[in-house]
């Protein structure tokens, strides 16, 4: 890379709800720097790519990378210096990707790791990614307060249960079950939720009444009040 050039790219902080929180989907690097390594997966952009944006270069890179297609994506950031990566100066627009619950890796060379164990350091990334990835968790426990971007942790059809635990886990704390139902009743009247009539049967407990989420326009809905107020 010459003196001048600049590479770009769009990293993506894909999570998935797991029994015991959230994780973020890796990929093994294939090519130096880092070969080897668990790291975001991403791609370059420059003019010789077709994306018509960096959106569009987002939604490549979870399609090239990981056959995945997320329910929600949202840009979060853009960083830059000259020593985040070895080849030089370079730019990173991080995007938050969330995905269905059922989402497995498609081959060996990917995986999810423990949210907390990036965040936390346990789980070293290359790069500045484990920044991109507190930058991304930030976001999503920010927006979690005051909208329903959790629900696109889920499955279309969730039980209350289900999405207290998504919400508990986004905001990383607490929430009341009758706060969070208050809120729920609040997107059925608006149309973005419907009763189903139908029940779930968990291995333990009682059944549950399933209700299905119907965004509009992939957007989340936001709420007049703080969810921990």
């Amino acid at each position: 890379m010459s003196a001048v050039e600049v590479l770009a790219g769009v990293d993506i902080v894909a999570l998935r709800l797991g029994e015991a929180g959230l994780q973020v989907l890796l990929l093994r690097r294939q090519r130096e720097p880092y070969a080897g390594q668990w790291a975001l997966p991403g791609v370059l952009v420059n003019g010789r790519c077709a994306d018509a944006s960096l959106d569009a270069a987002a939604v490549r890179a979870l399609a090239e990378k990981a056959r995945l297609q997320p329910q929600h994506l949202e840009q979060v950031a853009t960083v830059g210096n000259g020593v985040r990566d070895p080849r030089g100066w370079s730019l990173s627009t991080c995007y938050l990707a969330l995905l269905a619950p059922d989402v497995e890796p498609q081959d060996e060379n990917l995986r999810f790791a423990d949210l907390q164990a990036v965040i936390g350091g346990q789980q070293a990334l290359p790069f500045d990614h484990a920044h991109l990835v507190r930058l991304a968790a930030e976001r999503l426990q920010g927006k979690s307060v005051y909208s329903s971007l959790p629900l696109y942790l889920l499955a279309p059809r969730f039980s209350v249960t289900e999405a207290l635990a998504a919400f508990q886990a986004s905001l990383g704390e607490p929430v009341q079950h009758t706060t969070l139902r208050g809120r729920l009743e609040r997107m059925k009247a608006q149309g973005w939720i419907i009763d189903t009539g139908e029940k779930n049967y968990p291995k333990m407990g009682r059944p549950q009444m399933l209700l299905e989420h119907r965004p509009q326009a992939g957007a989340a809905f936001i709420f007049d009040r703080s969810l921990l107020a």
